[in-house]
């Protein structure tokens, strides 16, 4: 293969640098948000490697790992290193310093990399487990991975978002249909338990709280401050309004697994300009539709490449082609949304109204797999609240998945501990 040609580079790292905000100038971004801020940098995951569907999560004193990859589009390797920071449940800075929290210094370079083989986009792919024998964490609580490079540690090139839990309370629970708004409608409710057992807590109506994400999405993440009651040492959080939440819709999928071939919801594929290009078929809303299982991994992704042994690096980036057939819609964005995209919504993600066509389109360069995603609408120059019921609709059948932490703070602590986690799905 030649050196990756100029016009495709421009291209990738363009649809990437729309996702730069205006903070990134800030070496140590306070928002806490899993983000890439260099354009050349692109497909950021972290993922469970014995669990895919796992969450994010390392448990104190067992031997959990996490794995973080991600690219770097050009034919050079850069000399990367990585640090963790400690963060508070709402994932602001914690007050801890390095050593209270980490075991070995917290900067290391990043080793393992490898450059793509047989690819027309040329990258090189990082890879780094946590913890990787250098640095571990040694506290519960939230943390953020920051890369940075070797010669200029205050430019933060990307971001995510990882946590650690002591596994000292069971979580148990369920999310319904059958909720206080209605049963079967357009809502679903979570019901949960924390079982102390001999946890000691001074004070468990003031000291516990919980932050409930539904399918990992942060603008689907709700913070409940006390629990409804306590039965001997169980923590009861039942009929609470904030823990019902818009039952959305199953993810739509698409597979690009064959370059030259279309896969799954693909209506064509080309070889375009020095890349290959795939058309998804043209999507409609679902909302008025009547409800339709799929068995998604909601909003997940996963590299694959059919021909490859090793798709990390024999993945090709396509630039995939959406289109929604939609009336355009005067006081909002419409996003594709995803892991893909890091549940963000930014310029590289919003899809554009074609006025001849009568219909929303987008041009997304992905690596090859498997892909889930939804439409969701956003009210005009902000990033938040994300609507799923105007163009996905809303289904109580819905298997969507939620995540559960439970915290600890206790008075005059200056961190924010983990002590459990779960994961639910409807009944």
């Amino acid at each position: 293969m030649t050196d990756i040609p100029r016009g495709i580079l421009l291209a990738l790292t363009a649809a990437a640098a729309a996702c730069m905000p205006a903070a990134a100038a800030d070496p140590l971004p306070a928002d806490g948000a899993s983000r890439v801020f260099d354009p050349r940098f692109r497909t950021l995951r972290l993922v469970n490697p014995d669990v895919f569907t796992g969450m994010p999560v390392i448990r104190l004193g067992t031997d959990d790992r996490l794995t973080v990859s991600f690219d770097e589009l050009g034919d050079d390797y850069s000399y990367l290193q990585y640090r963790i920071l400690h963060c508070n449940a709402d994932w602001q800075r914690s007050q801890l310093v390095e050593s209270e929290y980490l075991d070995g210094f917290n900067i290391a370079d990043i080793t393992d990399y490898a450059f793509s083989s047989n690819t027309y986009v040329h990258y090189v792919n990082y890879s780094l487990t946590i913890p990787d024998g250098r640095m571990s964490p040694t506290v519960s609580g939230n943390y953020l991975l920051q890369v940075f490079p070797q010669d200029d540690p205050d430019r933060t090139i990307l971001q995510i978002r990882f946590c650690v839990s002591e596994n000292a309370v069971a979580v148990g629970g369920e999310a319904t249909s059958l909720t206080d708004r209605g049963i079967n409608t357009d809502w679903q409710q979570v019901n949960l338990s924390v079982a102390t057992s001999d946890f000691p807590l001074k004070s468990p109506f003031t000291d516990v709280f919980l932050v409930v994400s539904q399918n990992g999405r942060p603008d689907a993440t709700r913070t409940i401050m006390r629990p409804q009651q306590m039965k001997g040492r169980t923590l009861v959080y039942e009929h609470i309004p904030d823990l019902i939440f818009p039952a959305a819709n199953e993810y739509r999928r698409f597979e690009t697994v064959r370059a030259n071939y279309p896969g799954m919801n693909v209506d064509s594929v080309g070889f375009g300009g020095r890349n290959y290009h795939a058309w998804l078929r043209t999507d409609s809303p679902r909302a008025f539709s009547p409800y339709s299982f799929d068995a998604t991994q909601n909003g997940r992704f996963m590299i694959d490449e059919y021909n490859s042994t090793d798709p990390d690096l024999g993945a090709d980036y396509i630039t995939v082609h959406f289109e929604l057939d939609h009336p355009q819609v005067m006081n909002a964005d419409i996003y594709v949304d995803g892991q893909m995209t890091l549940n963000g919504f930014s310029e590289a993600n919003r899809m554009k109204y074609d006025p001849d066509r009568r219909l929303y389109t987008l041009e997304l360069p992905l690596k090859q797999g498997s892909y889930n995603y939804q439409y969701v609408a956003v009210p005009k120059g902000k990033t938040s609240p994300a609507d799923h019921s105007l163009v996905e609709g809303n289904k109580y059948e819905t298997r969507n998945e939620y995540q559960v932490y439970v915290y600890l703070r206790e008075p005059g602590s200056r961190a924010d501990r983990l002590i459990g986690t779960a994961q639910l799905f409807p009944r």
